[in-house]
């Protein structure tokens, strides 16, 4: 079984000209998947204006959160290696990708990939930009497990459906936790219990998809504030039954995080 999500960054060349789907689901299938399918949103509706102020839309076809002025935090797999890059354009300020209002398109100077990262977990690395975006709310990342479970959100300009095209309005959806030994025991060996966590419904219907990769899973604080405990990173599929989305482990990388972010002046 392949990784649906793992190939998402070197499809980048072929999504860049098409818009991002939602958080949506399909209808789970009774197989696996064949080949390989970047992760998108299954079974979710259309987010507010505003609502998620911290999205970011990268021009690979991936998603991103805010992590601070100048930086963007996403998957691994939607990066080349570590280094002076130029080649990323960051979409933020719209749920719309068609609409010009209120947009701002920034690129990228700079890609820090997480070291060591070989296309099995360590899924997280972190973009900056050439000019800060000062004008809207930035995503806090977890710095302990205590957020790492209940009812987590989603969303993202992912496929609505298993193999569709991305949308061009970013798409929400709610995701359950799922145990490392449950969803260990439908990936097997292939999850990494330290470094990824699990969300989902047995019967499928609600996912991340192909367009969404890089995204935030989130969740509200004791205080009430959103904050990070995921990055879409992968799984069997899009909403198959028994087969939770997989996402890198905020918290496990917490302090790595904060020390690449640091080191590049965000």
């Amino acid at each position: 079984m392949n990784r649906w999500r793992k190939m998402l960054g070197l499809m980048a060349t072929a999504l860049t000209a098409v818009t991002v789907s939602s958080f949506t689901l399909t209808a789970p299938a009774a197989a696996e998947p064949t080949g390989d399918v970047s992760p998108y949103v299954v079974g979710g509706t259309r987010a507010a204006l505003g609502e998620f102020p911290f999205m970011v839309r990268l021009s690979m076809g991936c998603g991103g959160s805010l992590y601070s002025p100048t930086l963007v935090l996403t998957a691994a797999h939607c990066v080349g290696g570590t280094g002076a890059n130029t080649s990323i354009t960051a979409t933020l300020g719209v749920v719309d990708l068609q609409s010009t209002t209120g947009r701002i398109t920034v690129r990228s100077n700079y890609v820090y990939r997480a070291p060591g990262y070989s296309g099995s977990g360590k899924d997280w690395a972190l973009i900056r930009l050439a000019t800060p975006v000062t004008s809207l709310a930035t995503l806090p990342i977890t710095t302990s497990t205590a957020y790492d479970s209940g009812t987590f959100t989603v969303a993202g300009w992912g496929a609505t459906r298993e193999g569709g095209a991305q949308s061009r309005y970013l798409m929400k959806a709610n995701v359950p936790f799922v145990s490392d030994s449950s969803c260990s025991a439908s990936y097997g060996g292939d999850l990494i219990p330290a470094e990824e966590i699990c969300a989902g419904y047995s019967s499928g219907g609600v996912d991340t998809c192909q367009g969404d990769s890089g995204g935030p899973m989130f969740r509200r604080n004791s205080a009430g504030a959103w904050v990070q405990v995921g990055i879409v990173s992968w799984g069997y599929g899009c909403a198959r039954a028994g087969y939770p989305g997989v996402y890198t482990q905020v918290s496990y990388f917490a302090s790595a995080i904060a020390s690449a972010a640091a080191s590049l002046g965000g």
